[in-house]
């Protein structure tokens, strides 16, 4: 069964940093378009950044920040979320999750929708408080 498994996260006081990472568990998550997504608590899942297999294509979700790049080394079968200038209101669980379909390497993903993914994992929670 293919799964993610996320890690990284913690507390953090406001203006720090964080990298998340996204790894798959005994699958090749190269062929796959793969997304970062949160759910704060009271809230629906929303899409952070995707990111496509290839790596030269990304996709804004409805919570996409300046502060926050997504990356991905295929060679290490890993995704990344670095996460700067953290505020408050990133306080969330961010999971990963890979694309339903496969696409070319350099496809541009149209949208960063939870809708649109599957093999999600537990998620890692980020605390962003004083």
């Amino acid at each position: 069964q293919m799964h993610l498994v996320e890690s990284g996260g913690g507390l953090v006081q406001p203006g720090g940093s964080l990298r998340l990472s996204c790894t798959a568990s005994g699958w090749n998550l190269a062929p796959y378009a793969i997304g970062w997504f949160r759910q704060a608590p009271g809230k629906v899942r929303e899409g952070v950044e995707c990111i496509s297999s290839g790596g030269t294509s990304r996709t804004d979700g409805t919570y996409a920040q300046s502060r926050f790049t997504i990356s991905r080394d295929n060679a290490k079968n890993t995704v990344y979320l670095q996460m700067d200038d953290l505020k408050p209101e990133d306080t969330a669980l961010y999971f990963c999750a890979k694309d339903r379909n496969i696409y070319s390497s350099d496809y541009v993903l149209p949208f960063c929708n939870p809708r649109d993914y599957d093999s999600w994992g537990q998620g890692t929670q980020v605390t962003v408080s004083s």
